[in-house]
């Protein structure tokens, strides 16, 4: 399922060891956005996601990677609102490789 948002979201195994690692990073357009339409669009885009995992079944696939997205940008909320980050940065999560995510998803 493909969510239009600030993120830009990737998947790639670790170099080393194993598992997965997500890459988010965040779009030219977000990027380009004062930090007042940063905040609002990025809550924004937590209230789509949210709505959306809502309405998947607990069964659905999509659901364990769309949940894992949004914990990661609920964390990433305040130092966006705040411009505490480099906006330019890919930001790097380790995910393991216990994690049941439908990884074609997240792209």
């Amino acid at each position: 399922m493909e969510i239009n948002g600030p993120l830009t979201i990737g998947v790639a195994e670790k170099l080393e060891g194993n598992g997965l690692e997500l890459h988010i990073g965040f779009t030219e357009g977000f990027r380009k956005l004062g930090l007042d339409e940063q905040g609002a669009a990025f809550r924004a885009y937590l209230s789509d996601l949210g709505g959306r995992i809502d309405a998947l079944s607990a069964t659905d696939q999509n659901r364990a990677g769309m949940l894992l997205i949004q914990q990661v940008a609920e964390q990433l909320l305040p130092h966006v609102e705040a411009g505490e980050l480099s906006l330019g940065d890919t930001i790097v999560v380790d995910i393991g490789g216990g994690i049941p995510v439908s990884l074609a998803d997240l792209l």
